[in-house]
């Protein structure tokens, strides 16, 4: 069976991290959920079970959960863009989409998200891809 591309996905990432300006959010953490989406070509010997050849997913989840928990951040749009960026890094990834949720940011909203994607061998500006509450 002719195989060329996988999709992994990275469901409901819960982390913290200092996000939005104003001075409440500048000294306190809140909740985030990050939503990760990677599209990358893949070879028989990945088929066949090399580990070497595979997308470390693992890898990219810690450097993720390492940015968003070090950073301070004024803006979903920045934050979001830093995680697409670590996400999309590795050459076989052909397509990338975050989307990460402020949780409570509204008061009579579940969450605010936003929504980032990159796709390969297009320019190397973002898409903004949704800006929702």
């Amino acid at each position: 069976m002719p195989l060329n591309n996988a999709v992994i996905n990275i469901r409901n990432l819960r982390l913290r991290t200092f996000i939005g300006f104003n001075p409440d959010e500048k000294e306190k953490k809140q909740d985030v959920v990050v939503n990760i989406e990677i599209n990358y070509a893949i070879n028989n010997a990945v088929l066949e079970d090399s580990v070497e050849n595979a997308l470390d997913y693992k890898q990219i989840t810690k450097k993720v959960i390492e940015h968003v928990e070090n950073g301070r951040f004024l803006l979903l749009e920045k934050l979001v863009a830093d995680v697409l960026e670590i996400c999309s890094k590795n050459p076989i990834v052909s397509h990338a989409r975050v989307t990460i949720d402020k949780p409570h940011a509204l008061r009579f909203a579940d969450s605010v998200s936003l929504a980032l994607e990159y796709v390969a061998n297009k320019t190397n500006t973002l898409k903004l891809v949704e800006n929702a509450s």
